[in-house]
């Protein structure tokens, strides 16, 4: 029992006295991670490289502070969204860098409704089309620079007649009797889901030209913005806009060539009065044109040519 509580006296100073010199061997690190724009970037993974037992995370406005090995040279700063980087510590105690994002896309404003939000933090299926991405050619109407861009999106023409428009489905149709097509916003405003009076198309009376982008809302997002109007889906479309700074002019054109590949023959008006005094006679004279005299017994040529 003696030589236990010999040992325990020992061995206690000898552990207080290792771990006095292990933690005078270590430094302090501290410092700040910001963003591109400045700010502090919080939840940013800093440790030692080769050492996955140090390590911490930054604070609300970007700061951290670790106890490092005097051994350590490097630091490593990672985080999801954004790329990960090695700064060296040697010769230092303070480290200030700047994180670059690699999810620029999560970053894109997206405008919803009366209000613009970050697509990180929208929870709904929205989908934006902008210039860039656009069909090309000769467009007519300005649903066609979208058709075949967005998935679950339909844009199927009507028929051919210049701007009689297409019918939009978004995910299909969903009613039996009630209007299958989406709500259509332009710059805030929405257009009456029955059209506008005298318009084949409200949108033919879009210049496509001036469309920024098209931003497409395909789920329940769209009715808890727009009421029942949007349970079929919601078509937000934004006009391009006047900046300032230098002007600029934007100019675009269309070139083509077209050729007739089979002419079709038409006769000519004695050709035509020829048939007509033909099937006169096959059908005995009847029925008579209001217009022709026949009554002193002349055949329909004597009577265009006579002038009766």
């Amino acid at each position: 029992m003696n030589m236990r509580k010999l040992l325990y006296a020992i061995a206690l100073p000898l552990f207080l006295l290792l771990s006095f010199m292990s933690s005078a061997q270590d430094k302090l690190v501290n410092g700040r991670v910001s963003d591109s724009s400045g700010r502090g970037v919080p939840g940013i993974s800093v440790s030692v490289k080769g050492q996955t037992l140090r390590g911490t995370t930054t604070s609300d406005n970007g700061g951290f502070s670790l106890s490092v090995p005097s051994s350590a040279t490097t630091l490593v700063f990672s985080s999801v969204g954004f790329a990960s980087q090695e700064v060296s510590i040697t010769g230092t105690n303070s480290v200030n860098i700047t994180m670059q994002s690699t999810a620029g896309n999560l970053n894109e404003v997206v405008v919803i409704g009366y209000g613009t939000a970050r697509k990180r933090d929208l929870t709904g299926s929205v989908t934006t089309v902008t210039a860039k991405d656009f069909n090309r050619g000769i467009i007519t109407t300005p649903e066609q620079l979208i058709a075949g861009k967005v998935a679950g999106v339909s844009i199927t023409p009507n028929d051919g007649a210049p701007g009689s428009g297409s019918s939009i489905r978004i995910r299909g149709g969903s009613s039996l009797n009630a209007s299958n097509s989406p709500l259509i916003v332009i710059d805030g405003m929405p257009l009456s889901n029955s059209g506008i009076a005298g318009a084949p198309n409200p949108l033919a009376l879009i210049n496509p030209n001036d469309i920024a982008s098209f931003t497409v809302l395909k789920d329940a997002s769209a009715a808890a913005i727009y009421g029942s109007r949007g349970s079929n889906g919601v078509v937000l479309i934004t006009t391009k806009k006047g900046k300032a700074g230098k002007t600029s002019f934007n100019a675009g054109y269309y070139t083509g060539v077209t050729n007739v590949t089979r002419e079709v023959e038409y006769i000519n008006s004695t050709e035509w009065l020829a048939l007509y005094e033909e099937a006169f006679r096959n059908s005995n004279g009847y029925p008579l044109p209001p217009d022709f005299n026949l009554g002193k017994g002349l055949t329909p040529s004597e009577v265009v040519q006579g002038g009766y």
